[in-house]
């Protein structure tokens, strides 16, 4: 089935607010997954993987910083979906980067990483070069990067096959790299095996304008679902409330 993407947005707004998402949250999440799919990039694909537990990240503990310093830090996310804690790390790396030139965040413990994407994309934006990169497979290992330029309105991603295997400290870690000096594009892609370029991704953009979003029925019915724990039972009271008195 077809939807629009304002109506897409608000039924995610709905869907992780009812999830227990902070206020500000909920709209990073339903950000990071419309991104992904108006680009050509899965966002769809990836909240399907994630619906069945971000329910369940309210009762995680708070990402916290387990070490800091003036160019670095290393956070704990408790094993939380990115759509409710990535933001808020590409944040520290940009305000690193800004007093120091480049900075390093690496995140522990958090699943979905490719939403970091829409994040980057801010950061590019804003005038800061970005990156991120991670492993992902348990026999198989590949790792994706993606990564966006000082100014750029869009940002390219690779994933690509490696010879490692997979470490229990690198198990659902996500590295982030931001520079207000350098661009730090150009060095972290060359032996991918698939490659989006930013032109490609801008295309992609342009595609899903023109002919809206595939949903599949089910993933929309669950979406949906879940978005009506927010809505308020209709009583006496709530109609009384609704007239703003």
């Amino acid at each position: 089935m077809n939807i629009s993407m304002n109506e897409f947005k608000a039924s995610l707004r709905r869907c992780f607010e009812a999830s227990g998402y902070f206020v500000g949250n909920y709209e990073d999440a339903a950000n990071m997954v419309l991104w992904l799919e108006k680009h050509g990039l899965n966002g769809l694909k990836e909240l399907k993987q994630a619906l069945p537990y971000i329910y369940e990240d309210r009762n995680k503990p708070l990402s916290n910083v387990i070490y800091e310093d003036s160019t670095s830090a290393t956070i704990d996310a408790h094993n939380r979906s990115a759509l409710n804690c990535i933001a808020a790390a590409v944040d520290l790396a940009h305000a690193k980067a800004l007093e120091s030139g480049i900075a390093t965040v690496t995140v522990h413990n958090c699943h979905n990483r490719m939403f970091v994407l829409k994040a980057l994309t801010d950061r590019g934006r804003s005038g800061i070069s970005a990156a991120a990169y991670w492993q992902n497979g348990s026999k198989k290992v590949t790792e994706h990067t993606a990564a966006i330029g000082s100014g750029k309105r869009y940002p390219s991603y690779s994933e690509g096959p490696t010879n490692l295997t997979n470490s229990p400290n690198d198990k659902q870690a996500l590295t982030i790299i931001c520079s207000s000096r350098v661009d730090i594009t150009s060095s972290l892609q060359s032996s991918a095996s698939r490659f989006i370029s930013s032109e490609q991704i801008e295309k992609n953009k342009q595609h899903t304008v023109e002919h809206g979003i595939e949903i599949e029925p089910e993933v929309w019915a669950e979406v949906n679902r879940i978005a009506a724990g927010v809505l308020v039972e209709n009583t006496a009271a709530s109609k009384k409330d609704a007239g703003g008195r």
